[in-house]
Order: structure tokens, then C-alpha cells, then sequence
């Protein structure tokens, strides 16, 4: 499986790089965000967990994330990979990510990081705020605060990744499409390798 873990802080434009890293390699992709809600809507036992703890103001611990991704793991065995939209957010999920997808035979392939200055994405953000509805990208101190966590979240997790050579760190500014093709060089070098077919191993097998 070819399985990616893309960071990037609010207005890198990871969404946009998801959606065409999803089309190009026909990847799952699993959004811890979209995942609880989907998991609360269905009425799961997780999904009961989380909310009740939600609700409480407490944050959804670790185990309970990790078993919404097992569950997606566990429904999508013959998935070519899976892209890993802003999970994890820290050395201990990350340790919790390696044991579960090893449990299925397979593991993070490599951890891209899109790199944008604060003063570009404030400036992004704020100008998303003008479309997008959403309060924290109209308010220049919430955008900074939610920069601030994300990179304050990532460098463990970045240092975590660097160590088994699967971080890389990728300029987030320039033209979408220029970005996409950097991603996908990284992606590529990391592909699983393609097994041989038996029927040519047979040939090799003859012609030496």
C-alpha cells in the first residue's frame, strides 16, 4: 500500500494537493475530522464514545481516533493506500499509526509537509474568510493561534518521520499544479515495489 501522511498548516493548501493526490493514485482518504463526525452521524459505539466525551469538553483520546482508522483500514483492505489528512498530531500517534498499519501488513510510506510563511497564510486566510463563512479565518489572532499549534504539534512529529527518512518538507507557495509535481516526484520515490509476475519470473528463470 502507498500511504501518505500530508501536514500542512490552515491555508497551505492541503486540501486542494488531497483531492488530486487522492484521484491520481486512488488513495482512501481518512480526515480524523471527517471520521469522528461520520462515526458520531452513524451512531457507532466509537461514535457514541467520542460524543459523549465531546460533549463532557474533553478531547477524544487517542485510542478512540486510532480505532475510527482501524475500522477504515479493516473496510478497505484491497485500497491501493490511503492519505492521512492532518493525523497524526503527535509522537505518541504516530508510534500508534506504525503498530496499526503494520498489524495490516503494510505502513506510512512518507510524511510531506507543505511550508508556507505565517504572513502568507494570514494573508490566505483572511481572504478565504471572505467566502468561506467560517469565523477563525475572519479573525487575524485565531488564524495566528491556530499556526502557532500547528507548527508547535508537527516538529516532534516531523523530527519522528525525519529519523525513518520519510519526512519531506515541500515549498507551499508557487502555481497549484507545479506543487502537484513536486509531491508527486516524493510520492513516487516512495512507491511499494510492483511484484514480478510469476510467468516472467518463470522466463527469467529460463533465460539465466
Amino acid at each position: 500500500m502507498l500511504n501518505i501522511v500530508l501536514f500542512g498548516p490552515p491555508g497551505a493548501g492541503k486540501g486542494t494537493q488531497s483531492q488530486k493526490l487522492i484521484a491520481r493514485y486512488n488513495l482512501v482518504h481518512l480526515s480524523t475530522g471527517d471520521l469522528l463526525r461520520s462515526q458520531i452521524a452513524q451512531g457507532t459505539e466509537l461514535g457514541v464514545r467520542a460524543k459523549k466525551l465531546m460533549d463532557e469538553g474533553l478531547l477524544v483520546p487517542d485510542e478512540v481516533v486510532i480505532g475510527m482508522i482501524e475500522s477504515q483500514l479493516a473496510n478497505n483492505t484491497t485500497a491501493a493506500g490511503f492519505i492521512f489528512d492532518g493525523f497524526p498530531r503527535t509522537v505518541p500517534q504516530a508510534q500508534s499509526l506504525d503498530a496499526l498499519t503494520q498489524r495490516y501488513d503494510t505502513g506510512v510510506s512518507c510524511m510531506i509537509a507543505l511550508e508556507v510563511a505565517e504572513e502568507e497564510l494570514v494573508k490566505r486566510l483572511l481572504e478565504r474568510g471572505k467566502t468561506s463563512g467560517r469565523p477563525d479565518d475572519q479573525d487575524e489572532t485565531k488564524i495566528r493561534k491556530r499556526v502557532t499549534v500547528y507548527n508547535t504539534e508537527t516538529a516532534q512529529v516531523a523530527s519522528y518521520y525525519a529519523e525513518q527518512s520519510k519526512f519531506h518538507g515541500l515549498n507551499g507557495i508557487g502555481a497549484i499544479e507545479d506543487i502537484f509535481g513536486q509531491i508527486c516526484e516524493i510520492v513516487d520515490q516512495h512507491q511499494p515495489a510492483t511484484p514480478v509476475a510469476d510467468s516472467q519470473t518463470a522466463t527469467d528463470e529460463v533465460k539465466a
